[in-house]
């Protein structure tokens, strides 16, 4: 068994102000809000693996709010305002995460996000084209653009997909690369002198009020913190089991380099269950959980060899029809759901504060989130 020393413990471990489980997007957002606003405050982040383990090192890196076919499904749960409202705070976080890293770290292309429709979804095509002006006039304060949504459907010749009969353009939509996201927010942490720890899983968390929280580790130290952020979003239960949030995987697939990728933007097809994207001449493929929704709601990753299968059907037949494509790798990620698509926020007990369920529009909402998150901490 492995024991702390009383170096270790003494230099790494005593006096930790504000403890952030969970380094991801949420976490490290968190735990830099909590810097600017508390110099002073010995803040430590700590997360179970060597890289922020969950969906913000495994996303697809859309920089995207909300296709028109999702919104509508979104208002079917819950009152149009209140969906409006989850847009709103996606937008902002965007902005917040590109004036924190810049553009340029980011790799951020504003090229764009489309959505597919074939040529059987016709009614779904006429509905979501009804909205289109009111869906406009609600996004023309927050984009700047009047015509945030347009008819795309004269470019599906230029992408070269095939089946396809519509295509409905978010001009304020983007992409970038979430590798470099995650190493800039890394760097940036450690810059302010956040203390970052990776390989420690927590076990539990036991709020002690007013002393502060006890949290256990599966190495069976524990450490001590005046506070506490959860921002595990998927795998939030393993420490607060009464949230409301459940684990999603997604299975993603990244292709060789192909050449004359026709394709440029981020695309989502049936509701925004399939996504696709070009990166570095290679196409990134994920999604079709919903294919096996059982299946998919673990927080185990792993191979579901239905959905890879329908991945690639989709690739050869509908995306990159006729072409000869490779496969470099495949891996999967663990996203939080819940009952809607609005983020938990909310502060469990005295010492502890939750910040997860991001509903797969981590890269949107993440920063945002995580601010919120470090404010509420600050004040107790």
């Amino acid at each position: 068994m492995y024991q702390l020393s009383y170096w270790e413990q003494a230099s790494f471990f005593s006096g930790i102000d504000f403890l952030v489980v969970g380094s991801g997007i949420v976490g490290l957002s968190a735990a830099l809000h909590l810097k600017e606003q508390a110099p002073k405050a010995k803040v430590a982040v700590v997360d179970r693996g060597p890289l922020p383990i969950g969906a913000s090192t495994r996303n697809a890196g859309f920089a995207c709010f909300g296709s028109v076919s999702e919104l509508l499904d979104d208002m079917q749960q819950l009152p149009e305002d209140q969906v409006w409202q989850i847009v709103e705070r996606r937008w902002k976080g965007l902005q917040r995460l590109r004036r924190r890293l810049g553009d340029q770290r980011l790799q951020y292309r504003e090229w764009g996000g489309y959505e597919l429709f074939k040529a059987d979804e016709a009614s779904n095509f006429e509905r979501c084209a009804e909205r289109l002006p009111h869906f406009n006039q609600q996004l023309a304060g927050l984009t700047g653009r009047p015509d945030t949504y347009q008819i795309a459907s004269g470019k599906i010749a230029k992408f070269g997909f095939q089946g396809a009969r519509h295509l409905i353009w978010n001009q304020a939509e983007g992409q970038i690369h979430t590798g470099e996201m995650m190493q800039g927010l890394l760097e940036m942490a450690q810059a302010a002198g956040v203390q970052q720890y990776a390989g420690i899983t927590i076990s539990h968390i036991e709020d002690q009020s007013p002393q502060g929280v006890q949290v256990h580790t599966k190495q069976s130290w524990p450490i001590h913190a005046s506070k506490v952020i959860v921002a595990t979003n998927g795998f939030a239960r393993q420490l607060l089991p009464e949230a409301e949030v459940q684990p999603a995987r997604n299975q993603v697939l990244m292709t060789k380099p192909i050449p004359n990728l026709p394709i440029r933007g981020c695309f989502h097809y049936d509701r925004g269950y399939y996504y696709f994207r070009n990166i570095d001449g290679r196409l990134l493929l994920g999604g079709g959980r919903h294919l096996d929704p059982e299946g998919e709601t673990t927080d185990q990753f792993g191979n579901n060899p239905i959905i890879r299968r329908a991945l690639l059907e989709l690739l050869s037949t509908v995306i990159l029809p006729g072409k000869t494509v490779e496969i470099d790798q495949w891996w999967t990620g663990i996203l939080g759901v819940g009952p809607t698509k609005a983020p938990l926020l909310k502060t469990v007990s005295p010492n502890v504060v939750a910040a997860v369920r991001l509903g797969g529009m981590g890269v949107a909402i993440g920063s945002l989130l995580g601010e919120e998150a470090a404010a509420l901490a600050l004040e107790g």
